[in-house]
């Protein structure tokens, strides 16, 4: 059996499948024989009659076989999806064979033959498969563990996998000398220069970290130092998540991607949390997305008087809602449905309920999204913008923050070239305050980062899902590169801004060194226990293709418009010092604006901006689908 499986193993990707359809074609066949047998109360051999249904079965059923991804999902991580897809396709291909070969003779089947093909060949497709699935898990996946930190938090977890059935620790392995050679709980520790061989000797299939104090950047010098090595990795949460609790085996989880960032959040200081939001009324707009409900759930913990969620989105809003009442106090939210577009709408809400703070975070964020709807996109990042700060400022609104994004920074893109402009609107609404007032009126300001791990628009969602179908996993460009931060990180730096501020400003976060997307692809394939298929050698599971650059898109990021950001009293948020528009300009080009986007002129609009925004370069013409509809040239003209 070992020499069968290795045999298999050893096989390129292509002779698998290969060898997977063949089995295929013997199945069906099995399967009809074994339905003629019990139709006719005998044992059936094959005639000119039934070889007939069976090649016309055959020329669909691996066709639509192959259309529900059954040739490249991989065997031994057999699952309930797999099994689904399985039973959709020898539905479908028994239903069309059916009647396929009811015409071709004239007459219908017996259904009862249909019904006992259908479920014979079901039962040996997916038998045949799980069967596969659990041979190769018993030759790739075993159940040895090896424990990384033979700290009090690793031997927990030690006698915490006595009791478990599916996990085995042989080994500890800890950086600590002093530890080397010792034995703890039975099991001895070695030093993390012994992994690569251990791993080969005792076919570990997984390395639980268990340090729990470690900070960000000691965990990714530990990932990366394992390497390339054939295993899964999870790892005990932090001190603060574990609260000082028994530790147990379900208190591991996967390794996430930020864990490998190597960066430390940004400690976040008290006194600049709760300067806008404790004991004020305080609204979100966007509250539904993925940085506005991360708003939403901070803000509640500095225990504002009332939060109040502004969106356009009814299930966005019913979620988020049900989940901040659960955990928070009725009383203290308010949900409201609503465009921000809708400045009547938006001018009600704040003056009925008294808003302090305004969190401005509704925006169309997708590029390309953006780029094929560009008008509606407009009304809703600059009309919108425009009508929520002008209703704060008509209504009392002390404090209005800006959510904005590093591709407002020299935009390609319309959508960066949207949120370039609203800020130019905050920017010449704040100086024409400080003209026309002595008084301290209502602060605009605005914060900028990059992009947020796990929001709506983000990749590292589109790559687990890519991986968990068995990939490929798409990548635009092998040197495109990103800086991330996480979502409640982005939060933490959009409220600290508020607090900064005196008006006028964009804040922008120290965020580290940016990333490659093709090396995160790589770490994610890793950490999800597959390995990158190489197209040269034939070998691994998941491949990595490119896709080419997206309309709109850039391959490196940039916060700063120029050169000069300064210092703040918090030490990793900067304020940039940038270029502005006068009020007036502002006025002037929001009236040209209205008049295109009321003459539904898209290629207006769009030069508008061009016009408008320094540094504003589309890589490509409009890219609006009703401009393109209409007839007109993609072009840059």
């Amino acid at each position: 059996m070992n020499k069968v499986i290795n045999f298999l193993i050893s096989r390129s990707n292509f002779g698998k499948r290969t060898l997977i359809i063949l089995t295929d074609v013997v199945l069906i066949l099995l399967s009809l024989l074994i339905a003629l047998s019990l139709e006719n109360k005998t044992i059936y051999f094959l005639d000119n009659n039934s070889f007939n249904v069976f090649l016309i079965s055959l020329v669909i059923a691996i066709p639509i076989f192959a259309l529900f991804d059954l040739y490249r999902s991989i065997i031994r991580y057999m699952g309930f999806i797999e099994i689904w897809s399985i039973t959709k396709a020898v539905t479908l291909f028994s239903t069309i064979s059916y009647f396929l070969n009811s015409l071709v003779q004239g007459e219908f089947l017996s259904l009862t033959l249909f019904f006992s093909f259908w479920l014979i060949c079901l039962v040996l497709v997916s038998f045949s498969r799980l069967t596969a699935s659990s041979l190769l898990l018993e030759k790739f996946i075993s159940s040895n563990v090896v424990i990384y930190g033979a700290g009090a938090a690793g031997r927990q977890l030690s006698s915490a996998l006595r009791n478990s059935r599916e996990l085995k620790p042989v080994a500890f392995v800890d950086e600590d000398k002093s530890l080397q050679g010792n034995f703890l709980n039975g099991i001895k520790v070695l030093s993390p220069s012994k992994l690569p061989k251990l791993i080969r000797r005792k076919k570990i299939f997984e390395v639980l970290i268990a340090m729990p104090s470690a900070k960000k950047h000691e965990i990714s010098r530990i990932v990366s130092s394992i390497g390339e090595l054939p295993v899964k990795v999870r790892v005990l949460p932090g001190v603060a998540e574990l609260a000082q609790g028994k530790i147990s085996v379900s208190d591991l989880k996967p390794l996430e991607v930020a864990d490998l960032l190597g960066r430390e959040p940004v400690k976040a200081q008290e006194d600049l949390l709760k300067g806008n939001i404790k004991s004020k009324v305080v609204m979100v707009t966007g509250a539904g997305g993925s940085i506005g409900s991360e708003l939403c759930r901070q803000i509640l913990k500095i225990k504002p008087k009332l939060l109040v969620l502004y969106e356009i989105s009814e299930v966005s809003l019913y979620l988020i809602e049900q989940e901040l009442i659960n955990d928070f106090e009725r009383e203290r939210i308010k949900t409201f449905l609503g465009n921000v577009s809708d400045k009547g709408r938006v001018k009600e809400v704040c003056e009925q309920f008294g808003v302090n703070t305004i969190y401005h975070a509704a925006a169309y964020k997708q590029v390309p999204m953006v780029e094929m709807n560009t008008l509606q996109s407009f009304e809703n990042n600059v009309f919108g913008t425009l009508n929520c700060a002008l209703s704060a400022l008509e209504t009392g609104v002390e404090t209005f923050v800006l959510v904005s994004t590093d591709k407002a920074v020299r935009p390609t893109s319309f959508m960066g070239a949207t949120k370039r402009f609203a800020e130019l609107i905050l920017q010449a609404l704040s100086e024409e305050q400080s003209k026309s007032s002595s008084k301290r009126g209502i602060i605009f300001t605005m914060v900028r980062f990059g992009n947020v791990l796990g929001s709506s628009a983000s990749v590292v969602p589109l790559f687990r899902e890519q991986i968990q179908k068995g990939g490929p996993v798409t990548v635009t460009d092998p040197e495109v590169v990103r800086y991330f931060m996480s979502i409640p990180e982005s939060a933490e730096l959009v409220i600290q801004a508020g607090s900064l501020a005196k008006g006028g400003e964009v804040f922008l976060l120290d965020m580290g060194k940016p990333i490659k997307i093709f090396e995160l692809a790589e770490k994610m394939i890793r950490l999800s226990g597959f390995e990158r298929y190489n197209p040269e050698t034939k070998e691994g599971d998941i491949e990595i293709t490119f896709s080419g650059l997206r309309d709109g898109e850039k391959l490196y990021e940039e916060l700063l418009i120029g050169n000069d950001a300064t210092k703040t009293s918090h030490k990793l948020i900067f304020k940039a010092n940038e270029e502005k528009l006068e009020w007036k300009e502002i006025e002037r080009l929001i009236e040209e604006f209205k008049e295109a986007v009321q003459d539904r002129n898209e290629k207006k609009v769009h030069d508008l901006l061009i016009g408008s925004i320094s540094g504003y370069k589309p890589h490509s013409g409009l890219k609006d689908l009703i401009y393109i509809s209409k007839g007109y040239k993609d072009s840059k003209d």
